[in-house]
């Protein structure tokens, strides 16, 4: 009797631990399976690195999905895959380089606006599509130039044309697609403005070849980034009044040459095993008393623009948190670093944007000060 209720026993945990590996073979049966790099074969990747990393394919029904997020890198991966290599050759998931195309613009329109009134928030709406377009052409145009150099540096290895995800004929094709887009938006401003935009595309097309014959392509890329400085001004007020637009133009200038001296020194080393030249090489190890000499320069040339703008006070106070921040910026930087390097890059974003808001409230103050002003005549 006690055998017979221990074999019903037995069976019923047999009939058991088998429903259990069904279960479990038929999840596995839904895990994508994932090229086992270090065997040469496929497995399961339910525990591979590979499976759980964002490019993996988005898994259907009940699987696992990749939580969502509002970073630009995170919709990059969401986009579909035939389109995620034309997003990457834009940079639109990095956007760092487009804020810093765009900034200057910013500063520009900011300075334009009447005494004591918001930037033209239009204007700055135009602006920013504008900077989307024209940092994704000028990318493109470098990408084409450099296919051959970026195969050999590690950073640069994955970009869409080196590794052969877009060809030069698609890359073409798509080029002339975004600067038509770049095109509509500058037909949308005066008439000034058309020919003073269109004259910066030479410094487009040309800055990816500086670095084959000089060691200064960060000032040819400063020449063609701050554009903005000059373009914002007119369209605004028609035409640009230099006595303004000249400093700060000069200033965004000095500005580029310090980030982008700090971006090279990432790839300095590849910069020399491959044959191209940067400011980072030749300031090598006296670096950082060039990118003070730079503060100091735009430093210089913020408080020439303020002036002629008839500029007040919080912008003043504004520029002298600007200074503190590149100081402590070029003090803390260790250019031996690729991290700290682009780390540093990156806080410039905050910078621009700090000089921004410096612009709006400084502005905004000279309604106070005429308002003032008109007061003690009418006493007097």
């Amino acid at each position: 009797m006690f055998a017979v209720k221990l074999s019903s026993r037995l069976n019923a945990l047999k009939r058991i631990h088998y429903r259990s590996c069904v279960a479990q073979l038929s999840a596995l049966s839904h895990c994508p399976v994932v090229k086992d790099q270090r065997n040469g074969g496929c497995r399961p990747g339910g525990y591979s690195r590979t499976a759980l990393h964002p490019s993996a394919r988005p898994l259907m029904g009940n699987e696992w999905r990749r939580p969502f997020s509002l970073s630009a890198a995170a919709i990059v991966n969401w986009a579909p895959a035939s389109v995620q290599p034309y997003l990457r050759l834009m940079r639109v998931d990095k956007p760092i380089g487009t804020w810093l195309l765009y900034l200057p613009c910013t500063w520009s329109i900011g300075l334009a606006a009447d005494p004591g009134c918001l930037p033209h928030l239009g204007m700055l709406t135009l602006f920013g599509v504008g900077a989307v377009l024209m940092r994704g052409a000028g990318c493109t145009i470098n990408d084409m130039w450099d296919k051959d150099f970026d195969r050999k540096v590690s950073r640069t290895a994955t970009r869409p044309i080196a590794a052969g995800d877009v060809s030069q004929m698609q890359a073409l094709v798509f080029l002339g697609g975004q600067l038509s887009l770049a095109l509509g938006v500058l037909l949308c401003l005066n008439y000034y403005s058309i020919a003073l935009g269109a004259a910066s595309l030479s410094l487009v097309v040309t800055y990816p070849l500086m670095k084959r014959v000089t060691y200064w392509p960060q000032l040819v890329l400063g020449l063609a980034f701050n554009w903005g400085a000059l373009l914002g001004w007119a369209a605004v007020a028609g035409s640009c009044d230099w006595s303004v637009c000249l400093p700060l133009y000069f200033s965004g200038v000095m500005w580029t040459l310090i980030y982008d001296t700090i971006y090279a020194h990432q790839d300095k080393e590849d910069d020399v095993k491959i044959g191209v030249k940067s400011t980072a090489l030749m300031f090598r190890e006296q670096t950082k008393p060039w990118l003070m000499g730079f503060t100091a320069s735009m430093m210089a040339g913020l408080t020439v623009a303020g002036v002629n703008a008839e500029q007040t006070l919080p912008y003043y106070l504004t520029l002298s948190a600007v200074a503190v921040h590149l100081t402590h910026q070029i003090y803390t930087l260790d250019i031996n670093k690729p991290e700290d390097c682009w780390k540093k890059f990156v806080s410039n974003r905050n910078l621009g944007l700090l000089l921004f808001l410096g612009i709006i409230a400084g502005n905004l103050w000279k309604e106070r000060r005429e308002t003032l002003l008109q007061n003690e005549e009418l006493q007097t």
